[in-house]
C-alpha cells in the first residue's frame, strides 16, 4: 500500500525548549504512516530558510519522496506553541508561509503521479479545496482532515460531496451529536466519517454501522500531533485491511479490521503523547 500526504507542513517551535519539530496535517500523516512501516510520499510548499532545511533534512533521512513539491524563496511555515500542563498552546504562526502564497495548483503530470497511491490525505490548512475536484475518484480513499473547520457550514457543503474519508475534531458535542453530524456528512457524499471526542475517544461512520473506541489513558508529555497520529494509525490499517481484498462492512472480517484501525491509531496517539513534537526530529532554534 502507499499513501501520499499533500498541503501543509510547518516546523512547531517550542518558546519552551527552543526547539523545532517538523510538523502539519498532511506531512504528519506521511510522516506516520512512514514510521509504520507504509510506503509514503509527500507534496507540498516549502520555504528557502532554515525552517525549510529542517523539514526536508527530516523527510530524506525517513524515506518519503517530496520530489513532486514546490519551492519559492521566503518564509517556510512555522508556528510557535508552548506546553502547559502537557497541552499545548498556540502562541501565533505565519499561516502557512509560502503555501499560503503560493498554493497548490495539480497539473497532469501531478495526477498522473498521485494515481499510483492508495491514500490521499489533506487537510483544512492544506488550502487545498479548489483543488479536491480533481483528486476525486482518482485514488482509492481520499481523505480531509476538518480538525474544527466543520463548524464553518458552506466549507463542509463544499468538501463533503468531494472527499471518501472525513476526520473532524468533536470533543465540544455530545455522542449524540456527534452521531446526527455524522449522518449528515455521509449524507452530503462522504462514505467514510471519524471523529475524534477527546476523553470520549472517537467514532467512525461507514454508512452502515457507528463504531466507538476509548482512548489509551496516558499523562501526556505533549498533545501536539497525536489527532494526526492516530488518523494515520486508523486509515492505514482500514485501507490496507479492506482495499486489498475488497473486504466490506458485511464481511465477517470487517468488525476485526475496524478494531484494529482503532486499536492502532489510539497506540499511536498515545506514544505521540509522550513525546515533543508530532514525531520528534527536534532542532534547536532562535527566537527572532
Amino acid at each position: 500500500m502507499k499513501v501520499i500526504g499533500i498541503g501543509d507542513n510547518v516546523c512547531d517551535k517550542y518558546l519552551n525548549l527552543k526547539k523545532m519539530y517538523p510538523g502539519g496535517q498532511a506531512l504528519n500523516f506521511a510522516a506516520f504512516c512512514r514510521m509504520n512501516g507504509i510506503e509514503a510520499a509527500y507534496m507540498g510548499v516549502f520555504g528557502s530558510d532554515n525552517v525549510a532545511r529542517h523539514v526536508l533534512n527530516t523527510l530524506s533521512s525517513m524515506g518519503i519522496d517530496y520530489s513532486r513539491s514546490r519551492f519559492y524563496d521566503g518564509e517556510n511555515g512555522y508556528a510557535v506553541v508552548d506546553i502547559v500542563d502537557g497541552d499545548r498552546v498556540f502562541i501565533r504562526s505565519n499561516k502557512g508561509g509560502m503555501l499560503r502564497e503560493h498554493p497548490i495548483e495539480l497539473t497532469e503530470a501531478d495526477l498522473e503521479y498521485i494515481r499510483g497511491f492508495d491514500v490521499i490525505h489533506t487537510s483544512n490548512n492544506s488550502y487545498m479545496d479548489k483543488e479536491l475536484h480533481k483528486l476525486k475518484g482518482i485514488v482509492p480513499i481520499l481523505s480531509y482532515d476538518f480538525s474544527l473547520a466543520w463548524k464553518d457550514e458552506g466549507r463542509l457543503r463544499s468538501v463533503a460531496p468531494l472527499v471518501d474519508a472525513a476526520t473532524m475534531s468533536c470533543s465540544e458535542l455530545t455522542i449524540e451529536e456527534c452521531r446526527d453530524l455524522a449522518l449528515r456528512v455521509h449524507g452530503m457524499g462522504t462514505r467514510l466519517v471519524l471523529m475524534t471526542m477527546g476523553e470520549d475517544g472517537s467514532m467512525f461512520y461507514d454508512g452502515m454501522e457507528f463504531y466507538r473506541h476509548r482512548p489509551v489513558q496516558v499523562k501526556p508529555l505533549d498533545t501536539l500531533g497525536a489527532g494526526d497520529s492516530f488518523t494515520a494509525g486508523f486509515l492505514a490499517i482500514y485501507a490496507a485491511g479492506t482495499l486489498g481484498d475488497g473486504i466490506g462492512p458485511q464481511d465477517p472480517l470487517y468488525n476485526d479490521i475496524v478494531v484494529s484501525a482503532f486499536e492502532t491509531g489510539s497506540r499511536m496517539a498515545a506514544e505521540v503523547c509522550m513525546r515533543y513534537g508530532a514525531f520528534g526530529e527536534g532542532m534547536d532554534f532562535e527566537e527572532a
